[in-house]
This record gives structure tokens, C-alpha cells and sequence, in this order.
């Protein structure tokens, strides 16, 4: 290789490089600026206001009590499944049986 095409080689390595690293830092630089690192309170589990840690009392007990009904209706369409087929005679059917 003559001396031209290797400085051309290594110029073209260098200024390639250098574009990658100058994107990456903008990039940073950028997402500094449009989301700034979160402060201590906005991250859950950290420094939460009174009120903040209330409603997430709320909502458990409000999740709490929505799952205990849907369990409670469950329990209640499983015993008239139960009542019903003591009652009625069911039989097992599938799409071949039918079709004969």
C-alpha cells in the first residue's frame, strides 16, 4: 500500500471514530437535558409523601376487595354448576357424535 491510501485509511478510521463518539455524547448531553435524572421522591419505594403512600393503601384495599367478590361469585357459580348437574342428566358430547 502506498503512503497516500494508508493516511487516507487511518484518516477515514479516525474521523469515523470520532463521529461515533460525538453522537454518543450528544446523545447523553440531549437525554440530560429532556429527562433529567429522577429526584428521590419520584422513584416508588423511595421518600413517598403521607398522602402518596394513603392512596396506595386505598388501592390495595379497593384491589383486595374486587378480588375477594370475583372469588366470592366463583365460588357461587362453581356450587350452582354442582346443583345443576345433580339435577339434570349431562352427558359428554363431541362434534363426531353429533354429526352421526
Amino acid at each position: 500500500m502506498s503512503r497516500a491510501a494508508k493516511t487516507t485509511f487511518v484518516t477515514t478510521v479516525v474521523a469515523c471514530g470520532l463521529t461515533v463518539l460525538g453522537v454518543h455524547y450528544l446523545q447523553r448531553s440531549e437525554r440530560a437535558v429532556i429527562n433529567p435524572p429522577p429526584s428521590p421522591t419520584s422513584i416508588p419505594g423511595l421518600m413517598c409523601s403521607k398522602k402518596q403512600m394513603h392512596e396506595g393503601v386505598i388501592r390495595d384495599e379497593e384491589r383486595s376487595r374486587m378480588k375477594r367478590e370475583r372469588q366470592e361469585d366463583f365460588d357461587i357459580q362453581a356450587k350452582l354448576k354442582e346443583e345443576f348437574l345433580k339435577e339434570q342428566n349431562v352427558r359428554e358430547t363431541t362434534r363426531e357424535a353429533d354429526v352421526k
